[in-house]
Formats: C-alpha cells, structure tokens, sequence
C-alpha cells in the first residue's frame, strides 16, 4: 500500500470529494460514502477483495451494533409528536418558568423535546404555541424563533437517542450511558448561548406573529393533551435505564457480579431500554388511534429511521476502511503530537456540516474518520462525540432544510435568518466545544 502520508492526503480528497458531491451535486450520502469508500481502497493500494470485505464488514457492523436503537428512537419520536406529548412537555415547562419568560421557556422545551424528536418536526410541532405565546407577550418572533429553534439544536446534535449521536457513539465504541450525560451537560451552556443571543441580537428585528388564536384558545384547539408524567415517561425512562447500566459496568461493579448487575445491564441495553420506550410512547396513545399508531405511525418511524440506517452503515463502510489505512500509522508518527485534543473532530464536523449542510451526515463522517485515530490521539471516545455534535452545528445555513424551517415558519426574512438564527449556530458551537474542552480537563 501506499505511504500514510500519501492516504492521509488521499483522505482529504476523499473529504472534498464528499462536500463537493453531497452539497453541490445534492448526490445521496449512502452512495457517496460508499463510492468514495471503494475509491479510496483502491487508491491507497489495498487489495480489491479487501476493498469489498471491508466495506460489507464496515456496514454490517455498525448496523448491528446501532440499528435497532435509531429505529426504536424514531418510532418513539413519532409518537411523541402525533400524541401531542411533546406540546404537553413544553406545556409543563412554561407552567414552571412562567410566561413572562416565554423565550426562554421555549428555549428549555426545545432541550427537551429534541432529545427524540427531530428538530425540524420540533420546530413544526411547537410553532404555533410559540407564535401564540409571541402575541400575547407582545415578544418579536425574531427573538422566540431564535430561542426555540437553537434550544432544539443543541440536544439535537450531542444527546442521544437523537440518531445522529447515537451512530457518532456506536460507530466510535462510546459509552452510551456517559455519551447521554456529557451531552446534556455540554448542551445545557450551548442552549443557554443560543437564548441569549435570542435576547441580545434577535430582539432587536420586529417580527409579527402572524396568528389570531391566543394562546388559551390554542390549548383548547390541541384538545386533551396526555399526561405531563406519562408524556415525559418514554423519554425519562430509557436515559435512567441506559445510565444505569453505565454504573453497572463500572469496574467497581456498584451492583455486584451477577443477579441485580446481570438485570440492569439487560434492561439498560440501547436496545433493551429503546423499546421499553417505544412500550411506554404507546401508552400516550388513545384507544380508538391505536390501530394509527401500529400501522401508520410506527410504519412512518421507520421510513425516516431508513435514511438514516443507510448513511450510518455507509459511514461504517468508510471508517473500516480508514482503520486499516496506513494513515493512522503515520498520524500517530507525525500529528498525534500537534495536541489539536477536541478540536480536530469539531473542526472536521464543522467544515463538513458548513458545506454540505445535513448536521446528521457530518456527524457520522467525521466519527467514521474520527474512530481508528482515537487511540492514536488519545481521545475520550464519549467527549470525542460530543465535541463532533458541536461542529455539526456550525453553521446552519442555506444548504441546511433546518434552515428554512426555521426562517420560513416564522416568517423571517432571509437577510436577517443569517444575522440573527445562523450567527446563532455559529455561537453556540463554540460554546459547545469549549464545554467540551473544560470537560476534557477533568474526564
């Protein structure tokens, strides 16, 4: 094979390769990675039928380590949004800050309701409480589109069982269970930032809520909601399970050897604990829309849980062939000593997600070229894919559909979406990463 000097300059073509086809060419990621996955064993020299043996072996298993999980965490995000859970958890938030402090109630909904729901159905679900609650505060919708929709992007890009993060921890062999709890800690300053830009750079563009329904008149519309307890159960549950099992296998084995320790480590299996999840969003559903929801709605969790398995099992093709690179090799040599630490997956995240535009899709590249360099660079795995989730929000632009979301159902001049919602992204990135950075310290 080739020198790793030579396939590390390989990689980077590979890396360009990828943003000019994916954002200029708007080709599908799946066959992008897996082309340029081929492309590039070929090109350092690798024998062809290692090509193809490590490209099915990359796909399988990362699939088999994390499929099951997205699916499960797509279905249950549908079905928090179609029940109307997700509008009774934000319900329950602006009960408890108060609607004198709408923006940043939604900023909190939004930390929460991402969790499993996408942000761009987040921002749709919770759209018209926000335009409510905007008019009846007399609040620019400026400065409640801002809080809402980054409040749902920092959890969206570094807490599971969001999909992306969840592949970033499979594909990098992290702990799912300290993934979650570095996530939310990490995401917590980042939505903070993302509020206060809100206040500070949003507030000062006027933007109507073009709505004539108040807010209670909203709530009576939305008809019964499910319980807050229940609405929050299928969330809740699957985290204390999977962080469970993470205390569990601690080498001090807290739970003992065998018995209780043999439990916890079944039921806070990803798997395990995803679908006691899905179990649980089937109890928010009302009898008569229980045949909906087995057919229907599950069949719809699936279908979006597809296009992500596919790029996922792709971006394993590609990081199988990359660990058998002799790239890592040459970084371990020559890099490893640079001590770029948390920077170099944000930066590689971020440049990806800039250009290309899809935060899910630079996610599970960078963790692809981030997994055989982790032992290389001696790289916390969990922080390492928290730090890619903050790169994979700068920045959020014309290429991202977030983007328009955003704009679009908030009636937001596109001029000013730059200013205030993508400067937004930018800041709360960084912030993220330094997050991540101070948490390095001491992990």
């Amino acid at each position: 094979m080739v020198s790793g000097g030579v396939a590390l300059f390989f990689l980077l073509v590979a890396v360009i390769v990828i943003i000019v086809l994916t954002a200029r060419y708007k080709m599908n990621a799946f066959v992008v990675l897996i082309g340029v996955a081929f492309l590039y064993g070929i090109a350092i020299g690798m024998p062809l039928k290692d090509v193809v043996a490590h490209v099915r072996t990359g796909f399988g298993n990362t699939l088999g380590y994390i499929g099951i999980v997205i699916v499960c965490g797509t279905i249950m995000g549908y079905i928090l949004e179609k029940t109307g859970a997700a509008l009774s958890m934000t319900q329950a938030i602006l009960k408890l800050v108060g609607r004198e402090r709408s923006a940043l109630a939604m900023s909190i909904a939004g930390y929460v309701v991402s969790i499993p729901v996408f942000c761009d159905s987040g921002y749709v679900i919770l759209t018209p409480l926000n335009k409510a609650l905007a008019k009846e505060t007399k609040t620019s919708m400026a400065v409640m589109a801002v809080a809402l929709s980054t409040g749902l992007y920092a959890t969206h890009t570094m807490v599971p069982p969001t999909p992306g993060p969840i592949a970033a921890a499979g594909t990098l062999k992290a702990d799912l269970g300290l993934v979650i709890v570095l996530g939310l800690i990490a995401a917590l300053p980042a939505m903070i930032a993302g509020y206060l830009w809100a206040k500070t750079v949003a507030k000062k563009y006027w933007i109507e809520a073009d709505i004539e329904v108040s807010y209670e008149e909203l709530i009576k519309q939305q008809g019964k909601l499910p319980n807050t307890l229940m609405s929050f159960l299928p969330l809740v549950v699957p985290i204390v399970l999977i962080l469970l099992k993470s205390i569990a296998d601690f080498p001090t084995k807290p739970f003992g050897g065998a018995g209780l320790a043999a439990f916890i480590s079944f039921i806070g299996d990803p798997v395990t604990a995803l679908m006691i999840g899905v179990i649980l969003s089937l109890l928010l559903v009302p009898k008569p829309s229980l045949g909906t929801a087995y057919h229907e709605w599950m069949g719809h969790g699936i279908r979006d849980a597809a296009i992500i398995l596919v790029i996922t099992g792709a971006g394993g093709s590609f990081g199988r062939i990359l660990q058998q690179s002799p790239m890592v090799e040459f970084i371990k040599a020559n890099l490893s000593g640079m001590h770029l630490g948390m920077l170099m997956p944000f930066i590689i995240a971020a440049a990806l997600k800039t250009a290309q535009g899809s935060s899910t899709v630079a996610i599970i590249t960078t963790s692809a070229i981030m997994a055989p360099l982790l032992g290389t660079l001696g790289l916390n795995p969990a922080l390492t894919v928290i730090a890619i989730g903050a790169g994979s929000m700068v920045v959020s632009h014309a290429n991202d559909s977030y983007f328009w979301v955003v704009s679009q159902f908030s009636n937001m001049e596109v001029n000013v979406a730059y200013k205030i919602y993508t400067s937004a992204t930018l800041v709360e990135g960084i912030v993220g990463i330094i997050a991540v950075m101070i948490m390095s310290i001491f992990i």
